[in-house]
């Protein structure tokens, strides 16, 4: 007997020291950004038609929050607040940023440690592909980083269905739709996922946190033809629309809502163009949803599936005609509700969760998963315990911010707007979730509206002067 509890104790150290066993103190993070993704996946059932069988596949692992929302609606302000652990309300970082300039705004900015450098201080070691801050890591924190891989490319000569400047139409975006280019290989987020694949494979004696943001659903909407084929255009179904949607939205709700650059509804249905909008946003979700698959698929595979936390989210949501828009920068469910998922080491699996809650609780959290001390100057809070019972009782509701003064309260089942000149908007989630029917001059509704409005900050940070958006007049305006 004795002999052979040698032969395997031997065969057990041959193994560990060849790097096929392993084990570490604190588990590995793998951190999945998606840009400009919404809820159009299987799992949140935003969109019947979508095709999302690998996030859909990771929600059914772990725990899916149904009402996860943006600290701003839009991709730099978004991604500062999940990294440093700070409301825009505090940074002063409302509007788009560029990276380098996340800590300069004010004091409190200057002292955040960000995500991978907390965890870098911890032991960790830290991996960086694709768009994960705003400008990708221009920002300088991983300890390895693997390129944006031309973040909005490749792109063809010309452009093939809009470009505001063809319509006299100001400022200037990236917005297009149509099949290109011709491979999968060619695009940034097949080689983002390639490169954090051959991450995966390598030996590391420190446990890692790794980072994979991938592009697409952003604009411009280009992937190969064969996810355009996907989505047969004919049976499409349109999202939800009403021609009177914004006559009771009062007129700062417009202003901050304006995207003068980007295609209307009014504008895509004359010119029969709503649908294959809507078709080329759907095979960008077909692609990037393949390309996390490829991630995980090689992460199971590897010897760190068992000690790997995973957490995959969107920065904030995005209108494909609803509200007579195509754009995100606005505080209405769609441009704030995103997905959010984890998939901890607890085997919790099949768990879907309907508590409001944040993008920037995921800093807090994953400290908590990870066994590291707090970080006392994170504002969100840990989701351990929804991690734990998705039905505990939650006390906290999302904030959205998009400029100072202007403020989306979401509960579990109500939201209220608030801008700058205290104008409101109040919504039943429950029995109106496309906001057509805006409550605030209800009296029935006058304590529920006084309760979220309790939830507002009492102080504000002013707007950084690196934090702008010129493309909005009323933003531009406060700008400069």
């Amino acid at each position: 007997m004795r002999l052979i509890v040698n032969k395997v104790l031997c065969a057990f150290l041959m193994l560990l020291v060849a790097g096929k066993l392993y084990s570490q103190q604190n588990p590995n993070v793998l951190f999945i950004a998606i840009d400009d993704l919404n809820d159009w996946v299987g799992c949140l059932d935003g969109h019947p038609q979508t095709k999302t069988p690998n996030i859909d596949r990771l929600a059914a692992q772990g725990v899916l929050f149904t009402n996860a929302h943006c600290q701003a609606p839009i991709c730099g302000p978004s991604r500062a607040s999940i990294m440093t652990g700070l409301y825009p309300h505090t940074s002063g970082n409302y509007l788009q940023l560029n990276d380098p300039d996340i800590k300069k705004s004010n004091d409190v900015t200057a002292n955040s440690i960000f995500l991978p450098d907390y965890f870098e201080k911890h032991g960790y070691k830290s991996f960086g592909v694709g768009k994960v801050y705003h400008n990708g890591d221009a920002a300088n924190t991983f300890d390895e980083y693997g390129g944006v891989f031309e973040k909005s490319g490749p792109k063809p000569a010309k452009r093939f269905n809009y470009d505001p400047k063809w319509f006299n139409k100001p400022g200037k975006t990236q917005t297009d739709w149509g099949a290109y280019p011709d491979v999968d290989e060619k695009m940034p987020d097949y080689k983002s996922a390639s490169w954090a694949i051959e991450r995966l494979k390598e030996d590391h004696e420190n446990p890692f946190f790794m980072a994979v943001g991938f592009v697409r659903p952003h604009v411009p909407w280009y992937v190969p033809q064969k996810w355009f084929d996907k989505f047969p255009i004919d049976s499409l179904q349109m999202p939800p629309y009403l021609d009177s949607d914004m006559d009771d939205v009062p007129l700062m709700g417009r202003r901050v809502a304006e995207a003068p650059q980007m295609p209307t509804t009014e504008w895509m249905k004359e010119t029969d163009q709503w649908k294959k909008v809507v078709q080329a946003y759907l095979a960008c979700i077909s692609f990037v949803d393949y390309q996390v698959g490829r991630v995980l698929e090689n992460l199971e595979n590897s010897k760190y599936k068992d000690n790997t936390i995973v957490v995959l989210w969107s920065d904030h949501g995005y209108h494909l005609g609803e509200k007579n828009r195509v754009a995100k920068q606005a505080l209405w469910e769609r441009d704030t509700r995103t997905v959010l998922i984890f998939k901890t080491l607890d085997g919790n699996a099949n768990q879907v969760c309907s508590r409001p809650v944040q993008l920037i609780d995921m800093y807090p959290t994953l400290v908590d998963l990870a066994g590291l001390p707090k970080n006392q100057m994170n504002e969100g809070h840990s989701l351990v315990p929804l991690l734990e019972n998705p039905f505990a009782k939650w006390d906290y509701p999302a904030l959205t911010s998009y400029g100072k003064g202007n403020f989306a309260v979401t509960t579990e089942g109500y939201r209220l707007i608030q801008y700058e000149d205290n104008s409101i908007e109040f919504y039943d989630l429950r029995n109106d979730k496309d906001e057509w029917h805006n409550l605030a001059g209800d009296k029935k509704y006058r304590k529920l509206i006084n309760q979220h409005r309790s939830h507002l900050p009492e102080k504000q940070a002013e707007l950084s002067s690196y934090s702008h958006y010129s493309f909005n007049e009323y933003f531009k305006d406060k700008s400069q």
